[in-house]
């Protein structure tokens, strides 16, 4: 290499990553890039973002553009590599509670764009839809800018336009820099979404190598 020129480390790196459930695991994706993680029911993918997330015990290293997660405090690191659930957690009634104080207008710009209802900003969490919450779920970590959104199905109570905007808009942000894990039980949003593909089976991560 010549002189005066560094090697960019990965977006996140992971370096035989288990727990007693899933792994060992090691890869590297980088910034802007999109994996795709399938594979069957209780095979351990969402176990594996956890792992990842620093949300369930495990051993191994996990790297933020090569710097270890031990150098960082939980939160910290949760705020730049961010696990959203398939069951996103509501703690209050009102949407805005759920958001920093500031983003009101970044939220209402992306919720258009997601196709939420007029007025949703004002409508009880419970008195949303499934659907509306997991858009919103998504738009609450979007707006926070993570460097790495860890995504366990976020589409899974979607209808297909729906879907099809939420790849759109996340596409737009992985333009910027955005690095994402999603896991999907779907092969046809696998292969629109994901530059790569991996298996998780008995414990494995294997490539797939094509995506149907």
């Amino acid at each position: 290499m010549p002189t005066g020129y560094a090697l960019i480390p990965p977006r996140l790196s992971l370096r035989a990553l288990q727990s007693p459930i899933a792994g060992p695991c090691t890869l590297d994706l980088q910034a802007g890039e999109c994996l795709a993680i399938m594979g069957a029911s209780g095979a351990g993918k969402s176990v594996l973002l956890r792992l990842i997330a620093d949300l369930d015990p495990g051993s191994g290293q996990v790297l933020l553009n090569g710097q270890p997660r031990s150098q960082f405090s939980g939160p910290a690191w949760r705020q730049q590599v961010m696990y959203l659930a398939a069951e996103p957690a509501w703690w209050a009634e009102s949407v805005m509670a759920h958001f920093p104080p500031d983003s009101q207008a970044q939220l209402l710009q992306l919720a258009a764009q997601l196709g939420l209802r007029h007025g949703f900003i004002d409508i009880p969490v419970a008195q949303l839809s499934t659907g509306e919450r997991q858009r919103l779920a998504l738009l609450r970590g979007l707006v926070r800018k993570p460097q790495v959104l860890l995504l366990d199905e976020p589409t899974a109570a979607l209808d297909e336009d729906s879907i099809l905007a939420v790849e759109q808009l996340l596409r737009s942000h992985q333009q910027q820099g955005l690095s994402v894990v999603w896991v999907t039980h779907s092969h046809p949003q696998a292969s629109r979404v994901a530059s790569r593909c991996l298996r998780l089976h008995e414990r494995q991560l294997t490539p797939m190598e094509t995506v149907q």
